[in-house]
């Protein structure tokens, strides 16, 4: 493709030949001949009402499609607002290109005004960042950095434009972007796992996000059935493989005391598959000296005290599961009768809670609700908060990415928008954000968005007045409660006030129907819900604790 065009023209050209539907963001006076150049293509821009959404729903883009998301911001203010987001994508693992606006670079008549060095803000948090000083170097630069972005581990990527370069016209080619697939395992590396569990007694997998990233479920499905070895999945590994599974153990929500760390101590054989060190931990791994840790995926592990592998199979997740499923046959020295003592002690312990009829709601009953109320495709886009560790614990995801979390930044305020973009993108799914008050309001402007996009999604608010997840380890630590409380609009007179339907949970009876009704009806629901965490250090501590001592 040449063009002969001005820089902004040429470099919009240039994402629509790497297949961009959508750019994401809040312009300014710097990038305006680049908004007028989308105006006149292909890509849809979507004004969100902070830059941070508009990274958030980027890298939604990009965890979907594996392709980059694009996000656009200003220079100076619209260009930090965007920081959060992009270390979500990288840290994430998800390709997002974020393009800011700059002064002229040649002449400026402003001197310093709103300039702070915007390229050096994001190396550290981008896989590339580059200022475009001339309109011959998109070609080589876009390229480079869009196979950075997608390639190995995928994050962000980030190119400042300033005002005169967008102007510059330019006669150039563009090359499109490599994505630079991983190589099959080497077959020594494969004979040696082979051996390992071979050898085992207690094997069990653990799965994580990256299995998500990838689409590995089908060969991921048939080692699991081919070996009927049990699994675990990490939070952002939920749904890679049907949680309905008989051989699915439980969810690593928590960082120590669960169940499901008493069947990971009790392997003597840990595979992890698509896990890696930016995630929250599953466990501490290994945990004895005698266990063997096994890391699979497409890249090197980045060995931490928490994350030390004995064996690293990296390639193609995929080639790596078909060669395993072909040479791993069942043993018959393998016993995995503790990890179902295991699960069977989980379900009961999270059936007994959610049978619970207190209101306000304990979360244990919330989780069972939204897994009666949401279909097997549905999808769950999750803000940070107490409630995504009983999510992770109780939710049965049957789907890949149906549970979309962040435990990598764990960063509030991303629920709205991951569940804006995934709408656009599955118009015909059940979407489904699920927010705390505390993080719903740090983007509770892109209701507005939704609206104006025409989106028929529910946010269900799980009220409870203050930072339940700090309150709580704050009691852990023994320390009194402060500084946890703040007060909270009415979020339903707050809901209409943007023109969506709002709806108030008075009794548990009432959350199940509200549920259901809002998602099988059109247009934005409001759902504001009263939450008890009030029973947490119970549910996961001292009580929690005396059970699984008895396994």
């Amino acid at each position: 493709m040449k063009v002969k065009t001005n820089t902004a023209e040429f470099l919009v050209k240039c994402l629509e030949s790497e297949g961009v539907r959508y750019v994401f963001g809040v312009p300014g006076e710097e990038n305006l001949l680049l908004l007028e150049a989308i105006r006149k293509s292909k890509i849809q821009f979507i004004v969100t009402r902070h830059e941070q959404a508009a990274v958030f729903m980027a890298a939604t883009v990009g965890r979907w499609t594996g392709k980059i998301g694009v996000a656009l911001s200003t220079l100076g203010p619209g260009a930090t607002n965007l920081v959060t987001g992009i270390a979500y994508a990288t840290l994430g693992g998800f390709p997002v290109l974020a393009i800011t606006g700059q002064k002229p670079i040649r002449k400026s008549k402003q001197g310093k005004f709103q300039i702070i060095p915007v390229v050096k803000m994001m190396k550290p948090v981008t896989k590339f960042s580059r200022t475009i000083s001339n309109g011959t170097e998109v070609s080589a630069f876009l390229s480079q950095a869009i196979t950075a972005a997608q390639s190995g581990r995928p994050g962000a990527i980030h190119l400042e434009l300033p005002e005169d370069v967008a102007e510059d016209r330019v006669s150039a080619t563009y090359i499109k972007s490599k994505k630079i697939s991983p190589v099959a395992a080497s077959p020594a590396l494969i004979r040696k796992l082979v051996k390992i569990l071979e050898k085992a007694r207690h094997p069990i997998i653990i799965i994580g996000g990256g299995a998500n990233r990838v689409p590995i479920s089908a060969e991921l499905l048939a080692f699991v059935r081919g070996t009927k070895i049990p699994f675990i999945t990490t939070q952002t590994g939920k749904g890679a493989l049907d949680e309905s599974s008989e051989f699915y153990i439980g969810t690593t929500a928590l960082r120590r005391g669960d169940y499901v760390h008493k069947a990971v101590q009790y392997a003597d054989v840990v595979i992890t598959i698509g896990h890696d060190v930016f995630e929250g931990p599953p466990a501490i791994l290994p945990v004895g000296k005698s266990q063997t840790l096994v890391h699979v995926n497409t890249f090197v592990s980045r060995h931490a005290l928490i994350y030390t592998p004995t064996l690293e199979v990296v390639g193609d997740m995929a080639r790596t599961l078909l060669a395993l499923t072909g040479k791993v046959k069942p043993s018959k020295f393998w016993d995995f009768s503790y990890f179902y003592r295991v699960r069977t002690a989980l379900r009961k312990n999270l059936q007994r809670s959610a049978g619970d009829g207190a209101f306000p709601c304990k979360p244990e009953r919330v989780v069972a609700d939204i897994r009666e109320a949401v279909p097997e495709d549905g999808i769950l886009s999750l803000d940070n908060g107490m409630y995504k560790i009983f999510i992770g614990r109780g939710y049965e995801a049957r789907r890949p990415n149906t549970v979309l979390l962040d435990n990598a930044l764990a960063t509030m305020g991303a629920g709205l928008p991951v569940g804006i973009a995934t709408k656009l993108l599955y118009p015909k799914r059940k979407v489904l954000v699920v927010a705390g008050d505390g993080g719903f309001m740090m983007n509770a402007g892109e209701l507005e968005t939704a609206k104006r996009l025409g989106l028929d999604l529910v946010i269900l608010i799980l009220n409870d007045g203050g930072f339940g997840m700090i309150r709580w380890k704050q009691k852990e630590m023994g320390f009194p409660d402060f500084s946890m409380k703040f007060g909270n609009p009415d979020f339903v007179a707050l809901a209409k006030s943007f023109d969506v339907y709002a709806h108030r949970v008075t009794k548990i009876s009432e959350l199940l129907p509200t549920l259901k009704n809002a998602l099988n009806s059109r247009g934005i629901h409001v759902v504001d819900c009263p939450i008890d965490y009030s029973g947490v250090n119970d549910a996961l501590g001292g009580t929690l604790a005396e059970e699984v001592k008895g396994l």
